[in-house]
């Protein structure tokens, strides 16, 4: 099986040993993006809100590298800081995504790169 590297300046470069994202078997597997602007690197301000907005914003530029975008999406994977965001998470992910929505996870977690409120991860099939 081969493998097809994606990339784009348009999201923020890995922070680590890994691919935005990587194009294998029929679908293209997205890494989880925190809310880091791919200018300055830096996680954006403005709480939770925008973070998430730059997070699925980041998630969709990966998508268009790869000549997709997220209305492809089969599965999202959601980690968040604060469980107490949950419900605003979900407002702005309607703002990316409409039906039929992907499969979803939403994970509680400790803390995530940077100080992130959230990390969110995808796999589309385009």
């Amino acid at each position: 099986m081969s493998r097809k590297i994606i990339h784009t300046d348009r999201a923020p470069k890995a922070i680590g040993p890994y691919s935005q994202a990587v194009a294998a078997g029929g679908a293209v597997y997205l890494s989880g993006q925190v809310g880091l602007d791919p200018a300055s690197g830096e996680l954006v301000k403005g709480g939770i809100e925008a973070e998430a907005r730059r997070v699925f914003t980041n998630l969709a530029a990966v998508a268009e590298a790869a000549g997709s975008s997220l209305a492809a999406a089969v599965r999202v994977t959601i980690y968040l800081a604060d469980f107490g965001t949950f419900a605003t998470v979900n407002r702005i992910m309607q703002e990316f995504f409409s039906e039929p929505y992907p499969a979803r996870v939403t994970i509680g977690a400790a803390s995530l790169p940077r100080g992130a409120a959230i990390e969110v991860d995808c796999i589309l099939v385009p």
